[in-house]
């Protein structure tokens, strides 16, 4: 298979954001009873609003979206220590030197994964898909299929990259070649996935005569 353009989960793959988003959600939990590994357990990889119905189940929707727009606004506003994750940057701007398509899918908000993406020094995608522009978030492959339809390229012929086992099996059921970067060891599927990496900085990219993108340093 030929692959010619990149889609890049934002959050543990081109940004080191953990610790503020579980402190915001091991809050959040605390308040409604619920422990951190309940909470933690569950939130990686999905959009807040997924979470939040599934938490807040048999509430009203006018009470979840109240809590979802007091959540965005603590992620927003909490951006001090955000980093981009080693080797991000660099493989970022050789995408833009080579003249290869890339983009960003995540389960973010637009004011969360903007204001993740700008505090990281990030170059600027092609393409954003956040959480307002999907109906189903991952692991439905609808926000893959999404991401290439927008940077117009196969999805087939896209190379997703991720860390969470929520967006590992979004990227393997929209039918993409899956690049799992620092992957939970008990991730489902994770033995479906075509490369595995312990970081950005290892994997090397070149681009071929005919355009196809050519892998290597792993």
């Amino acid at each position: 298979m030929t692959y010619k353009g990149f889609l890049f989960d934002l959050d543990g793959t081109l940004v080191d954001s953990l610790p503020m988003v579980e402190r915001a959600w091991i809050q959040w939990g605390a308040r409604h009873g619920y422990d951190a590994e309940t909470i933690l357990a569950f939130i990686h990889g999905k959009p807040a609003i997924t979470s939040l119905r599934h938490f807040l189940a048999g509430k009203s929707e006018e009470e979840i979206q109240r809590e979802f727009l007091a959540l965005e606004k603590t992620e927003a506003e909490e951006v001090e220590g955000i980093v981009a994750l080693p080797g991000a940057v660099a493989l970022l701007a050789r995408l833009n030197e080579l003249h290869i398509p890339w983009g960003i899918v995540t389960s973010g908000s637009v004011p969360v994964a903007h204001a993740r993406h700008k505090a990281a020094g990030l170059p600027m995608p092609e393409v954003f898909v956040t959480a307002e522009r999907i109906k189903i978030g991952k692991p439905d492959p609808e926000p893959y299929l999404l991401g290439a339809e927008l940077l117009g390229v196969p999805v087939e012929q896209c190379i997703v990259v991720e860390d969470a086992a929520a967006g590992i099996l979004s990227g393997l059921a929209a039918g993409s070649f899956v690049i799992g970067v620092n992957v939970p060891a008990d991730a489902p599927r994770l033995a479906d996935v075509h490369l595995r990496l312990d970081s950005l900085a290892n994997l090397q990219v070149a681009r071929e005569a005919d355009g196809s993108v050519a892998l290597s340093g792993f």
